[in-house]
């Protein structure tokens, strides 16, 4: 198929599908007559792509796990690997920004708010 059937068909643009191949996200083969040809899994590949990115995923780590993504089923224990991982860093994610936060509240109100907790001024 097409770049622009495969585009509409995975509810991207031309323009995502040529930056995703730029990145080896996706594969097409040229025609002789210069236009990318894609096959029909790559559809639900990009679709794949576009949940994983909803998910938190950068396009690095999809790239990096591609193989693991595209050969997981809907309970498969590589995906499931992943998932828990992106999970551990959001809760990691989360705690430091809690401590900030906590900091942030505690300067609130302070002669010199930059000033280091429990430095003497």
């Amino acid at each position: 198929m097409r770049i622009g059937e495969l585009a509409a068909q995975a509810g991207t643009t031309r323009d995502t599908v040529r930056f995703y191949e730029k990145l080896g996200l996706v594969v097409g083969r040229r025609l002789t007559n210069g236009y990318r040809d894609y096959p029909p899994e790559a559809v639900t590949w990009l679709r794949h792509v576009r949940t994983a990115q909803r998910l938190g995923f950068s396009l690095a780590e999809i790239a990096q796990h591609g193989e693991q993504l595209r050969d997981a089923t809907d309970d498969g224990p590589a995906l499931s690997a992943l998932l828990e991982e992106k999970i551990r860093i959001i809760d990691e994610r989360m705690a430091a920004l809690a401590a900030l936060r906590a900091d942030l509240s505690a300067r609130i109100g302070a002669a010199c708010p930059l000033q280091a907790a429990g430095q003497v001024g």
